[in-house]
């Protein structure tokens, strides 16, 4: 019996060795895609079953789904409604979505610190920042005329790109050695590409959409493996309206470029 029981243990240890490694490891795909658009996919889909694997795969997974669900605190709820609200305002070009974002947006900045979330912690200060400058900018504008759409050239591609290459290296390697968080590289790339969809959102570029769909997928399971049920919830409800505000911002930017 103890035989069995080392053997067991033995077992357990090694298979929450590989769990972590699949954590904390850079993960970047390059991928070509249709004309004019290239971007760095973090979490690609060669790895993406193995982490949803690891997650979702135990018996256990659905019961501790729901007890998160019923634990979830009076600040993730505050969070996650309001921040349902304003990605739908978004949606629809509602400039109001800019002040209930900023409700949400400190909710979340006190959640992730302390679920050791840092790279999302600190995404949370520069949402702070952009909400306030988005709002400004958007209701000077509505002030001058209609703030149209616009989208990325060729060489404004190749730029995105390669800010949130750096972005991801950078803030993954800082979170790994100067932080006990046990996702530097996801928390890290997941916090470049919102970083810069959240800019691009502010200057009503088209392909902020995109990239909020890429960085929702990657979410989702991370808010799962770190017991946060109703902001994954939240974040897959984000992604069915990120598709929703990409068409939505595509039609009426082909309108106003005809």
């Amino acid at each position: 019996m103890p035989s069995n029981d080392l053997k067991l243990r033995n077992e357990q240890k090694k298979e929450k060795s590989a769990h972590n490694s699949l954590f904390r490891r850079p993960l970047f795909v390059l991928l070509p895609s249709k004309p004019r658009f290239l971007f760095i996919l973090m979490l690609p889909f060669t790895q993406l079953p193995l982490f949803l694997n690891v997650i979702l795969c135990q018996t256990s997974f659905w019961a501790l789904f729901l007890e998160q669900l019923k634990n979830t605190s009076a600040l993730e709820w505050t969070g996650t409604v309001t921040g349902f609200l304003c990605v739908y305002l978004a949606a629809r070009q509602h400039i109001l979505n800019w002040p209930v974002s900023i409700i949400s947006v400190i909710s979340y900045l006190v959640l992730f610190y302390n679920y050791k979330l840092y790279g999302d912690a600190a995404l949370q200060l520069y949402f702070l920042g952009t909400a306030g400058y988005g709002w400004y900018y958007w209701l000077k504008r509505k002030e001058e005329h209609k703030k149209p759409i616009v989208s990325l050239s060729s060489r404004e591609y190749v730029l995105v790109i390669a800010a949130i290459a750096a972005f991801s290296i950078g803030l993954g390697a800082f979170l790994d050695n100067f932080t006990d968080t046990d996702v530097p590289y996801i928390d890290g790339t997941c916090t470049a590409i919102s970083f810069v969809a959240q800019f691009l959102m502010t200057r009503k570029i088209l392909q902020n959409w995109i990239l909020w769909i890429v960085v929702d997928i990657c979410y989702v399971p991370l808010y799962i493996y770190k017991d946060l049920a109703l902001t994954a919830v939240l974040y897959t409800l984000f992604l069915v309206l990120a598709a929703m505000g990409y068409l939505d911002w595509k039609k009426t930017w082909k309108a106003e470029a005809a």
